[in-house]
């Protein structure tokens, strides 16, 4: 492991908390895939089970920033232990109602229920700020967060879906909700690593959202994740074309390999100059990554554009977590950063109904123009917005209120 990872390490508790988030955070590639297998198994319907995946993403894409609101102000273990046993409540619930194969509103209701899943990713991310806030470790940890996700998204989907197809149709669910409670437990076990929390006087009413700078985040990355939904379904739909279905998964490997690599080596760079600006520029590379694709003829040509593609994922996302530090005070801190995977979730629901539609109408290799789209969308915004980020403004006191009320003269 290179030193300045070593380092990072060095700190009392991280290698456990960040151990715990690793745990915590696989069912979030675990879940909806493992859903949509068992519910494909057990029913034949693959319409369903896009379905009840889907509302499991809104509904975490809902429910998330709120729980996150409330850790912000209650604390992580009183906050995420309620949370997560109403999630894995409902999990259990989905999964005896799809094998007794109870009326389908119970399914549905079941789903929206595992939406209050703990995003851990975010209180990982939280306890890594209090032990480094202000420091270049920050950016070392970020880095190493984002590669930990995209390993998750690795591993996760390969072992729900292995699972359940091998052994029986509830065994990927089952694993990802036992790997919540675990992770979940654990986490908030580690009491001297977890943040303080904020009373209510310290946020001033309102929500991280009242902030101009974070809005243009979530917005950006709504269209982002609209780029990553497509890029998924149409990639099965192509291979599925070209004859080799089963490899979908290994190209969709590569995509985030891609990512993975360039997180690591952006966590050892000494970076300098204006977060919006890379910010920007990791956009604007994300956007012009996806024109390739439309060339695409066959599978080793669409692995190769995807690892390249994937390469600017990861150092975007890093900076979008500096750019929340820079933009929503810490009383809201965790709630930002919720917000910012909210506007993923909710992009990549949206982009893989689009992808769908479009393959539907035209094939897969036109399908591919989703993405294309999507990511102008995001360059535009990310264009349109780029004021309101390049002028951090949490670094003087004051509520929420006074930091938005900053910006939008900034801006002005």
């Amino acid at each position: 492991m290179p030193s300045a990872y070593r380092a990072l390490f060095s700190a009392p508790g991280s290698r456990a908390f960040s151990a715990a988030g690793f745990l915590g955070r696989l069912p979030l590639s675990m879940m909806g895939i493992g859903v949509v297998t068992m519910i494909s198994q057990l029913s034949g319907s693959y319409g369903l089970a896009g379905a009840l995946s889907a509302t499991i993403a809104l509904s975490a894409g809902v429910v998330g920033p709120q729980i996150s609101r409330l850790v912000d102000r209650h604390g992580q273990r009183r906050v995420l232990r309620p949370a997560a046993l109403v999630s894995l409540t409902a999990a259990a619930g989905l999964l005896l109602s799809a094998h007794a194969g109870l009326p389908t509103p119970l399914l549905f209701a079941c789903a929206a229920g595992i939406g209050a899943v703990p995003g851990l990713g975010a209180m990982v991310r939280a306890r890594w700020a209090a032990l480094y806030r202000g420091t270049p470790r920050l950016h070392t940890a970020y880095s190493f967060e984002s590669v930990v996700d995209e390993v998750c998204f690795i591993v996760g989907p390969i072992v729900s879906i292995g699972l359940s197809t091998a052994w029986f149709p509830e065994a990927g669910p089952l694993l990802a909700a036992c790997c919540l409670a675990s992770g979940v437990l654990w986490l908030t076990a580690q009491r001297a690593t977890e943040p303080a929390p904020h009373p209510r006087g310290d946020h001033g009413g309102g929500t991280a959202l009242r902030s101009p700078g974070l809005r243009v985040l979530v917005a950006t990355y709504m269209a982002t994740g609209a780029v990553f939904g497509s890029v998924d379904v149409v990639t099965v739909a192509f291979a599925d074309e070209q004859g080799h279905k089963g490899a979908a998964s290994v190209v969709l490997a590569v995509y985030a390999a891609g990512s993975c690599a360039a997180g690591l080596v952006f966590g050892l760079v000494r970076v300098t100059g204006a977060a919006a600006r890379r910010w920007l520029l990791g956009v604007c590379t994300m956007a012009v990554s996806m024109i390739p694709l439309l060339l695409v003829g066959n599978l080793p040509f669409l692995a190769v554009a995807l690892f390249l593609a994937g390469m600017s994922v990861a150092p975007t996302l890093i900076t979008t977590m500096s750019l929340i530090e820079e933009h929503v005070p810490r009383a809201h801190r965790t709630e930002g950063m919720t917000w910012v995977s909210t506007g993923l979730t909710v992009g990549v629901a949206l982009g893989s109904s689009a992808g769908g539609w479009v393959i539907d109408a035209a094939g897969a290799r036109a399908g591919y123009g989703v993405p294309v789209v999507s990511g102008a969308v995001a360059a535009a915004v990310g264009f349109l917005g780029y004021r309101r980020l390049s002028r951090p403004v949490t670094a003087r006191g004051g509520s929420l209120e006074q930091h938005s009320e900053r910006e939008e003269r900034h801006v002005a």
